[in-house]
């Protein structure tokens, strides 16, 4: 069993991530096995290149490990039209090109180049995810820092700084100030001089509490609005009155920046408990929030101090790791935001109309295309996706293959000239958009459009999910389920409400961009379209091999070619899209000479030959429909006999190739044997008996060859009733072996090695290996066992049957071996072989060191961590790294306790305290006068009547230790008040006894 320990110092306090270190720092400087000798040719699988954008239109970015935060961070800069265009207006002869970055005397300003062309992608790049490899390599990242996770909030002020740093000497140099800086003011004011004492402070986020905050209006104003007073034992020290006085202290926003970044401290430290935790309450924040009450001046217009909500970015999981992801507020539109089940219906008889007419649905396709152009393979994938069914099943019949279609309506479509490409002519087009006013607007409402953000109607932007690669539409109301739990929102960023976009730049991600950059992501498209085309083919190709049955007879169960395998079996390279329809007519233009049906099978290769499977039907299907693969076997027949022989086809009864053994008497006579080996083929469906018969035997035993562990080959009987059985029933597979012996005379059996084995009885040994490095003059042995065996016993046999030394029997332990080799954990020596579940005949190695007891377990994980002494304990953790409760039982095995392999424990310092370790004294309370209705406990048990009411109380010094003195204690037992999770006993006392033992 595998368990990770983690060590935690709860010194350590302080939630500042500095493991970036200098990261951001610039330097400007297969084989087949037909026995007939065809061998299938290994298809080297095509490099797929990413897949196109979906229907969002978005695109997401690719983890590269650990870099979900880093994903999340770009996604809010790149929605971030003002910054995102502040740096693309910074051209080559400012940051310097890539080409000259190796040049000695170049100054090139890697980071914001990296950053522009990663914002181009996600603008232009028709790819579901871009990659961030670039980019962190221009951080100086290694492998290692990219499987890390870091804080978010870290990240944004170290890439900041990096980034300023590197714009340093450009007309951006104030980049990052210009957009996020903003001033806070700290305030003293005298209350006797009123002399004001200030202290100005930039901010490039504000850091908000979220633990006993409602939400982040509350947290402000605690910070901004509330005054701290200075008085009474805590004054302040005016420098005018020259001695303390009262004062008052505050803070405001003197200066607003355009973007407001707030991060949510969603992690503190538990200074009792010494150990991190996740703040998970409930903590609101607007979607529009007006910091006006927070400034110093307010002077200016409302709208000034308006911000709107744009970004969330959500932390997923405990204060040890996790997963983050964004809420992306779509400003410009340049997303295709769309419900799956809320997408309009249209009209069902329109619909309808539309669909049987091919013409309008094709054009529909290819107006939704740059340039009105597609490839014609991806024409029938597009169709099947607008539609959802394939050309061949809803209008072949009627219109014949999709190629001919296009050919006969030349006047709108135009094929190029190796007919691999289909456009829409102009006049065509017109035409099409025509036919769409008039019938298709329901269908575009329906399916995601090319141009996202045209056909809406709302001037609202929309929400999406970017999850690393993921991009999805989510409701503004979603954003709700971020306030609290342990996925919750942790950084926020809002903007300026009268920040305004220009019209332009609604819908048209090339708005702003560079030319260079536009080039190179136009250039970058059709590299992309070229090797996805080059894929598809690739992809989409496969072989078949053609077995001729008049080529062909049926022999000893299964078909074998009469002629070479040139003639016997074509090789034909085919499109999986096409029809099984047109394959066959593909055969019969190969084949001219045949007469009468021709029906396609499914065939498979196995030892005893050619079998065959399955009939294909559905002209109309694609290859891939009917579930042909590459490097099928197709059978060509007539589908009923092969040279005047019916055929048993089907799974059921396919041939299998048993090894039969038949021992008989030899020519002495008496005990000895001879052994008589051939190969039969029989149907999977046969019952095992039929080798009885294939051997003309009226009666006999079978024995099946089975190979235990060690690698020996034993016998044993198949019991009568079995004979019933199939060979497939019987597990019997191609190269099985069976051992036939005329009689049952004895238990005796003659292996092929010359050997007398007695195969009847059961396995009861298990084999130990010796794997100390202790040399031996054997390296396994086998020790009997039965399964109340124990453990310690066997080992001990072992030692000494390996003629080991004795001493090895105080520090060895036996340690199970898997299919694989693999050693897996000791197992106890006062186990029994049932308790450790071992099967018998398995393997176990004989290994050095002792095996841990179970109620050793935990103790001897705090010893392997070398930490002496009882002040540390174990506490288990969860899947996001939350540490759970105290595993208290030391003694208790790693089952009782359901610790599993892989599982992660943390080592917290720490004493735990023992059960029973609170104590707390119990009063009895009697009022005064005969007439009282309350006695002490002891009074009424004997029976004596109490004169004056008391407080009785045992042990006077535990008490006035324990619970206080005088009227608060007194009052406090008057009310019987009991502390909050302690308990008290329902049982009496023993007389004479002063106070009893509470355990908690």
């Amino acid at each position: 069993m595998s368990v990770s320990i983690v060590g935690l110092d709860f010194r350590q306090v302080g939630f500042s991530f500095t493991m970036f270190g200098d990261l951001f720092e610039e330097d400007y400087s297969s084989e087949s096995n037909n026995q007939y000798g065809k061998e299938k040719k290994l298809k080297t699988k095509v490099l797929e290149p990413p897949a196109p954008r979906e229907f969002t239109n978005l695109s997401g970015i690719r983890n590269q490990g650990g870099t979900c935060y880093l994903n999340s961070l770009l996604q809010t800069l790149h929605f971030t039209p003002e910054f995102r265009e502040a740096l693309f207006s910074l051209g080559p002869e400012e940051l310097g090109s890539f080409e000259d970055k190796d040049k000695p005397d170049a100054k090139v300003r890697i980071i914001p180049l990296q950053l522009q062309r990663m914002f181009a992608q996600l603008l232009l790049l028709d790819q579901d995810a871009a990659s961030t490899t670039d980019l962190t390599d221009s951080f100086g990242w290694t492998s290692d820092e990219e499987m890390r996770q870091h804080d978010v909030q870290e990240l944004n002020r170290i890439l900041f700084s990096a980034l300023e740093t590197s714009l340093v000497g450009t007309s951006g140099h104030d980049l990052i100030n210009r957009l996020y800086h903003g001033t806070i003011v700290n305030q003293v004011v005298c209350k006797e001089c009123k002399n004001v004492s200030e202290k100005q402070e930039d901010f490039l986020d504000l850091t908000v509490a979220v633990k006993n905050v409602s939400g982040l209006e509350d947290a402000l104003w605690n910070m901004y609005v509330e005054e701290e007073v200075f008085d009474y034992d805590n004054l302040y020290h005016c420098g005018t009155c020259d001695r303390l006085v009262k004062a008052a202290k505050s803070a405001k926003l003197r200066k607003l920046p355009p973007f407001l970044t707030v991060s949510l401290l969603r992690f503190n430290f538990d200074f009792v408990k010494h150990e991190r935790y996740k703040e998970t309450s409930c903590y609101t924040f607007p979607l529009r929030i007006n910091l006006k009450p927070f400034c110093e001046q307010s002077e200016l217009d409302d709208l000034e101090y308006v911000y709107d909500l744009f970004s969330v970015i959500i932390h997923q999981g405990g204060c040890y790791g996790g997963h983050y992801h964004v809420y992306i507020k779509d400003v410009d539109h340049l997303g295709n935001w769309e419900f799956q089940e809320e997408k309009s219906k249209p009209d069902l008889q329109n619909q309808e109309e539309i669909d049987d007419d091919p013409l309008i649905i094709l054009k529909a396709v290819l107006l939704q295309e740059e340039n009105n152009l597609i490839p014609v393979d991806q024409l029938g994938q597009k169709l099947l996706k607008k539609i959802g069914i394939s050309w061949n099943k809803k209008y072949r019949k009627r219109y014949g293959p999709l190629r001919k279609f296009l050919q006969l309506h030349s006047q709108i479509f135009l094929l190029s000239s190796d007919e691999s490409t289909v456009s829409l002519l102009k006049n065509g087009s017109l035409q099409a958009e025509s036919d769409f006013q008039r019938k298709e607007q329901p269908l575009l409402q329906t399916h995601a459009s090319a141009s996202p953000g045209l056909h809406d109607t709302t001037s609202c932007p929309h929400w999406f999910d970017i999850n690393d690669s993921k991009v999805q539409p989510i409701k503004e109301k979603d954003i709700e389920r971020q306030f609290q739990g342990k996925e919750s929102a942790y950084m926020l960023f809002y903007r300026k409400s009268q920040l305004q976009r220009p019209p332009e730049a609604r819908a048209n991600p090339r708005y702003g961009v560079p030319c260079h950059l536009l080039n190179e992501m136009d250039a970058a498209n059709i590299e992309l379209q070229r090797k996805r085309a080059e894929c598809d083919s690739a992809n989409n190709n496969f072989e078949l091999h053609l077995h001729l049955g008049p080529h062909y007879h049926f022999f000893n169960g299964a078909l074998h070619p009469t002629s070479s395998q040139a003639e016997s079996v074509w090789d034909l390279t085919f499109d999986k899209r096409t029809t099984l329809g047109d394959l066959r007519q593909s055969v019969f233009q190969l084949v001219e000479f045949w007469e009468g049906d021709l029906v396609l099978s499914v065939a498979k290769l196995v030892p005893a030959g050619l079998h065959v499977h399955q009939r294909l039907a559905g002209d109309d299907l694609t290859l891939c429909e009917v579930g042909i693969e590459d490097g099928e076997d197709i059978f060509v027949w007539n589908g009923v006999e092969v040279g005047g022989i019916h055929i048993p086809t089907g799974s059921d009864c396919e041939p299998v190739l048993i090894n039969i053994l038949h021992l008989t008497a030899s020519s002495e006579g008496g005990r000895r044997q001879q052994t008589v080996e051939a190969a039969h083929v029989f149907p999977s469906n046969a019952e095992v008996r039929a080798v009885l018969t294939a051997l003309a035997m009226p009666e006999g035993v079978l024995f099946v060859s089975t190979t235990n562990p060690v690698g020996e080959e034993n016998w044993v009987a198949i019991p009568e009733e079995d004979l019933k059985k199939t060979f497939r029933e019987q597990g019997l597979r191609n190269g099985s072996s069976l051992l036939v012996q005329e009689s049952n005379d004895g238990n005796s059996l003659l292996l092929r090695q010359g050997k007398w084995f007695t195969g009847m009885n059961e396995i009861n040994w298990l084999q130990i290996q010796n794997l100390c490095e202790v040399e031996s003059e054997k390296k396994q042995v086998k020790i009997s066992a039965t399964v109340n065996t124990v453990v310690f016993e066997i080992r001990t046999k072992a030692i000494k049957e390996l003629k080991l030394m004795k001493e090895l029997a105080e520090n060895s332990c036996l340690r199970p071996i898997d299919r694989n080799g693999k050693l897996l954990c000791p197992v106890p020596d006062s186990y029994t072989v049932k308790e450790a579940e071992l099967k018998m005949g398995s393997s176990l190695g004989l290994c050095p060191g002792k095996a841990p007891t179970p109620s050793q377990c935990l103790k001897l994980m705090l010893e392997r961590c070398g930490l002496p002494g009882d002040m540390w304990h174990l506490r288990k953790m969860d899947w996001c790294y939350e540490a759970g409760e105290p595993l208290c039982e030391e003694d208790a095995s790693l089952k009782e306790l359901m610790i599993r392999s892989g599982d992660t424990l943390l080592l917290t310092e720490g004493k735990l305290l023992p059960v029973g370790f609170l104590k707390v004294p119990i009063w009895w309370y009697q009022p005064g006068g005969p007439s009282g209705h309350w006695k002490s406990l002891e009074d009424q048990m004997n029976g004596t009547p109490s004169l004056g009411g008391a407080w009785r109380a045992a042990s006077t010094q535990e008490t006035e230790y324990k619970w206080g003195r005088g009227r608060e204690r007194e009052r406090e037992t008057q009310h019987r008040e009991q502390a909050p999770g302690s308990e008290l006993s329902a049982e009496r006392p023993m007389r004479g006894s002063n106070s009893q033992t509470m355990r908690s």
